[in-house]
Parts: structure tokens; sequence; C-alpha cells
């Protein structure tokens, strides 16, 4: 009996292993990064100790002035200095030009003498950029949860909502979800009927539109976009069939817009929309709609009535799952969208590409995780079968 458990759970080592380091690993890295705070704390020792018993009313202690000039003048890793300083601008604009400006003119400065700070730069006489130094002093922070939503905390330590032109990330969250609803229902629209269509025929005429729906999933999503990018140009396939038939005077704008970013992302994820509809309906017995056409009902009766209710948790879980995937794209509204089209995946690769802040870029994808967790776990339970536990 021993030894049979034991076979087993060595059968399912590599699985645990698997999910532990390309999954749970990454997911609490995300969560640890999100919340770090220690590296500031790190590059400014000396600030950190002369703004401990500062209680951030009133004027800084005249120490910390001293104590940042001396934490300037230490030989501080590159990479470490410059993660201090993405921190830091995130919740004071203009410390990417302060700290390196000011870390210059100390170095330059003779050894011994006293270094004019409001000299160098007159933004050190800012009580709130001392506040913000002094929040980012502890080792866990929620600085990059509250930016994540745009918010602060004041300078009472309140939170508060950072200023309109600096608001941005929770308009793109909305952004992100409005565009992943709208995709979830374009799906639903052409899915459903081509799901039934297929249900109801048989042999290769069956088989060859499950190839049809199946095919963008063989292809690189890339190479799809990229596909997208050239049918919907001016000059592309589409508008150039619309002119020669007539149906419009000048090309229409398909790309680079809300309705490139649409159609692309509906081609991609139809699939993920088709299949649950398919096997749902696969399992309705064929004699409930002429039963239904026997007693009197009409064809439309029969579909809300009969086939629609039944065909119910397909057409859940296949929004669910088209929803949650549409949450997380990234190349293709990238490449087809305007700038008022990109999702909040576009501003995660811009903090963890572009400016290397790991912090801000964890606490967005945290809050994107929540909700994609809560759909999952919904996904789920709809796709049990029906009488499971």
């Amino acid at each position: 009996m021993i030894r049979q458990r034991l076979n087993a759970c060595l059968l399912v080592a590599p699985l645990v292993v698997f999910l532990g380091l390309f999954f749970i690993w990454p997911l609490w890295a995300m969560l640890v990064t999100s919340v770090q705070g220690g590296t500031v704390r790190e590059t400014f020792p000396q600030t950190a100790i002369a703004l401990a018993d500062w209680d951030g009313a009133g004027e800084p202690p005249a120490a910390a002035g001293d104590a940042i000039v001396a934490d300037l003048r230490l030989e501080v890793p590159t990479e470490r200095f410059g993660d201090s300083v993405r921190t830091l601008n995130s919740q004071y604009p203009g410390f990417r030009t302060l700290l390196p400006r000011t870390a210059r003119a100390v170095r330059e400065a003779p050894a011994g003498e006293k270094v004019d700070l409001a000299g160098i730069d007159p933004r050190w006489t800012d009580r709130a950029l001392w506040l913000v130094m002094k929040r980012a002093m502890p080792a866990y922070t929620d600085a990059n949860l509250l930016a994540a939503l745009d918010l602060r905390r004041d300078d009472a330590g309140a939170i508060a909502a950072v200023p309109p032109e600096m608001a941005v990330n929770r308009a793109t969250m909305t952004r992100t979800f409005v565009i992943s609803a709208q995709v979830t229902l374009l799906c639903i629209a052409i899915g459903l009927p081509f799901a039934m269509i297929t249900a109801s025929l048989t042999g290769w005429k069956r088989n060859l539109l499950l190839v049809a729906v199946l095919l963008p999933l063989w292809t690189s999503l890339l190479v799809r976009t990229a596909s997208w990018m050239i049918l919907l140009q001016d000059n592309g396939l589409i508008n150039q069939a619309l002119l020669g038939l007539g149906i419009i005077d000048r090309p229409l704008a398909l790309i680079y817009n809300r309705a490139g970013v649409l159609i692309a992302m509906t081609h991609v994820l139809l699939p993920f929309m088709v299949l649950p509809i398919y096997a749902s309906l696969l399992a309705i017995p064929k004699n409930l709609l002429p039963a239904a056409a026997a007693l009197g009902a009409r064809p439309w009766q029969s579909f809300l009535h009969v086939l629609l209710p039944l065909a119910m948790p397909g057409l859940l879980a296949g929004s669910l799952l088209v929803f949650m995937v549409a949450l997380g794209y990234y190349i293709t509204p990238a490449l087809t969208g305007g700038a008022g089209d990109q999702m909040i995946s576009s501003v995660i690769a811009f903090y963890a590409i572009g400016t290397a802040n790991w912090g801000m870029a964890g606490a967005l994808g945290l809050f994107l995780l929540i909700p994609t967790t809560a759909l999952y776990l919904v996904y789920g339970r709809l796709s049990k079968p029906a009488g499971a536990a």
C-alpha cells in the first residue's frame, strides 16, 4: 500500500514541480514585487535613519539633507540606484532627473564641503518630495498598489486620487474590460449560429467547418494579427472589394482604431466560443426540436425555449473563456489599435520593459489577475458535467 502511494507521488511529482516553477513561483514573485519597497532604503540608508523620527508635519529635519548627500557620495550599483529612482518617480514625477543631477553635483563637489541641495535644484525644498522618500523607506509599501488604481497618499497620509492629468491606469483598465466584453459579444453573435450549423451537419461538411474554426489556433498569433493589418488597410483586400462592388465610395477606417482591434481579436478568439457551444449542442437529444415543432412551437420559440436553455452552459463557458483570454491581450491591440485602444497589458509591458519598474508592472498584473482568477473559478464551475459534485 505504501509503495503504491509512493509510486503515485512520484508520478505526480513532475507536475507539482512544473506548477511550482512556472505558475506558483511567478505569481508569488509578482505579488512580492508589487509591495516591495526596500530598494530605496538600501540605496539611501542614512537618509532612512534621518527621516525615521520625522512625522511628516513641518519641514524635514536638517540632518536629512546631509544624510542624502552622504548617501549619494557612496558607490551604489547602477541597477539598484535606477530601481530606487523609478520607484520614487512613480510617486513624485521629477525624481528621474532630480536624483541623477544631484548625484553628479554631489560627487563633483570637494570632499568635506557642505552641499547646498536647494542650490542644485529648488525642488529639494518641497516637503512633499521628502514625504515620498520617507514613505518609500519601509521594506513593504502600498505605493505601487495605490498607483495602479490612480491613487496616492497625500501629505496627511490619507489615500487620495492623483491629479486628473496623471490618472491613466483606471481608464486603461476600464477600456480593457469594455473591449473584452465587446469581443465576447461579437464572438457570441458569430459563434452561436456557427456552432448550431456545425452541429446540424454530418460527415465531411461538419469536419470542414470544424477545421475552418480551428485553423486560427494552428497559426501564430503574430502572423494572424499581421494578416489582419494587411487586409484592413485602406488599400487592403476588404476596402478594395467594397470599393469594387460600389458599396462605398472611399476606404473605411478599419485599422489603428477600435474596429481593427475588435475584428482581429474576434477572429483569434472565436474558436474558444464555438467549441464549448458545439459540445453543448451535441449533447442535446435530436428529437427535442421535432417534438417542439409537433406541439406547435414555431422555430424561434423552439430556439428560445428549448435549444438556447440547453446550450446555455456551453454559451456561458465560452463567454467566460473568451473574456478571460481577451483581458490579457497585448500584441493584437498594440498592432491594430490606436493610442486610445491600448489595453492594460500594454501598460504592464511599458512598466516592465520600457521603464523597468517591476513594482508597478506587478501591481497592475495583480489587479488583472484577481478578476481573471474569479472568472476562471466560475468557468470551472460551469464546465462541470451536470450532476457532478
